[in-house]
């Protein structure tokens, strides 16, 4: 496989496993999370464009709410159906994010959570989000758990 193809359309690991490598466990992201996030995110883009209209002194304020609750809801069914096909793998050595992504355990130097979503932090600052996790606690906990065994 190319190592240069984008990973737009590529949503588990292509990573082969190394001899003796086993996969200890799969994060995948959870679709009552994606539409939870999503429906905060309308209700702030609804919130947002009803200010911004009554800043700006327009009579129709409401008109903010429709824009924004559209805007959110056209993304999210626009983007539902890849960001919901992703996977992360972690193994005894590595996490393999979708495509070719490849993080050694030893790689990574901090692993934080925000909101759903779990951000890996590497050794040399390269980030990688696992977005849209039932549990972020619980995945972050399994990652760092792994790194501590590695």
């Amino acid at each position: 496989m190319d190592p240069h193809l984008p990973t737009r359309n590529i949503f588990t690991p292509e990573t082969p496993l190394d001899p003796g490598e086993g996969v200890v466990a799969q994060f995948h992201a959870d679709r009552a999370t994606y539409w939870r996030e999503n429906a905060w995110l309308a209700a702030i883009a609804m919130a947002a464009g009803m200010g911004i209209l009554w800043a700006l002194g327009n009579e129709h304020v409401w008109t903010g709410a429709v824009g924004g609750l559209l805007a959110i809801a056209v993304r999210a069914l626009y983007l539902s159906s890849d960001e919901t096909r992703m996977r992360w793998d972690l193994t005894d050595r590595r996490l393999l994010g979708p495509g070719p992504r490849v993080i050694a355990l030893d790689n990574i130097a901090q692993v934080n959570t925000i909101f759903s979503a779990v951000q890996v932090v590497t050794v040399t600052g390269d980030k990688h989000l696992l977005k849209y996790q039932a549990d972020a606690m619980a995945t972050k906990a399994r990652i760092d758990a792994a790194r501590g065994r590695a």
